[in-house]
């Protein structure tokens, strides 16, 4: 996500009074939807410790920077675990040159496909790369240290590793996809590019509306943090209001806590759904803005919890179970 994030400037008292006040009818559409309450749901039988188990396998990889080794390791540890579950994988392969290396770096987006004969689909999707340096270290020593990225890197994808155990369980009316962006965090300098996976993803998308449409994703950013908290992300609901409320409305039905529907990110964040929001996919960000081991070397498994992305899962499983 790009440390260039702002508050957007015109956000002003009277817009963010109006904000609320939308918010606020949106929880109440939620707890007063008859036909809503009508469809029948399985609840997602997420194991917090299983969940816990896979991001320290992910992190016992190292530093899992784009285009080395360690990132190959993990997507083959990805790969094996999600085909033993009967889904299909694909990568998609493609180079990118950064700025200020000029060199071009093989990189890999991975597709994880449930219910691939299905035209209308939805998106949950992570980056599984870590930044070369823990940048917000203010030691400069330290930024040289081996960056693990706990929450940042790999709670995205120890969540939907644990959440694949049980998608086929689900009462899907759409096709899902787990996808994971590379490319996100290969940052050396500040006027360096983002998001390359997430935009060469955003790209073929396009090229593929014949066979596949999608109508919406959900990026995961930091989602293991304990005592972790969801304000709604400034840009998510600017870009994909409708995908908020049925997100923030669906964790207000499921009283999980950590999802704040009255509250907004102090930034709007740049982050991989810009991207997919520029490439016509509504797209928003359930993200911790506010953790405060990111792109430190403290962000280890220590800092994260199995409860927290449990939550998030079972507001992710409701979630897909009503797009009808």
């Amino acid at each position: 996500m790009s440390n260039k994030s702002r508050l957007k400037t015109f956000a002003l008292a009277s817009f963010a009074m109006l904000i609320a006040a939308l918010v606020f009818n949106m929880q109440l559409s939620a707890q007063n939807n008859p036909e809503e309450k009508k469809m029948k749901e399985e609840p997602l039988p997420f194991d917090p410790e299983q969940s816990m188990k896979y991001l320290k396998e992910i992190c016992d990889i190292g530093t899992r920077i784009s285009g080395s080794e360690g990132i190959v390791k993990q997507r083959i540890l990805i790969k094996k675990h999600f085909e033993a579950l009967g889904a299909k994988v694909l990568e998609q392969e493609f180079k990118a040159i950064q700025k200020s290396t000029g060199r071009p770096t093989p990189m890999v987006n991975m597709i994880i496909t449930w219910h691939p004969t299905i035209r209308e689909r939805v998106i949950l999707c992570s980056h599984f790369d870590t930044r070369p340096f823990a940048d917000q270290e203010t030691d400069p020593k330290k930024r040289k240290g081996t960056f693990i990225s706990a929450n940042y890197g790999a709670s995205g994808v120890a969540l939907l590793m644990e959440m694949g155990r049980h998608m086929k369980k689900l009462n899907c009316n759409v096709g899902v996809d787990f996808v994971f962006f590379d490319g996100e965090e290969f940052v050396f300098d500040p006027d360096d590019e983002y998001f390359f996976g997430s935009k060469h993803f955003a790209r073929e998308a396009r090229k593929n509306t014949q066979t596949i449409k999608y109508r919406s994703a959900v990026l995961l950013d930091m989602v293991a943090g304990k005592d972790a908290k969801f304000p709604i992300e400034q840009n998510s609901w600017w870009k994909a209001g409708a995908v908020v409320r049925e997100v923030w409305s669906a964790a207000n039905e499921l009283k999980i806590e950590s999802f704040k529907l009255n509250e907004f990110s102090r930034v709007a964040v740049d982050d991989d759904h810009t991207a997919l929001n520029n490439g016509g996919i509504p797209a928003i960000d359930i993200i911790d803005f506010d953790y405060k081991h990111w792109h430190k070397l403290s962000d280890t498994p220590e800092q994260c919890s199995g409860e927290t992305m449990a939550g998030v899962a079972k507001v992710l499983g409701s979630w897909i179970q009503k797009q009808r």
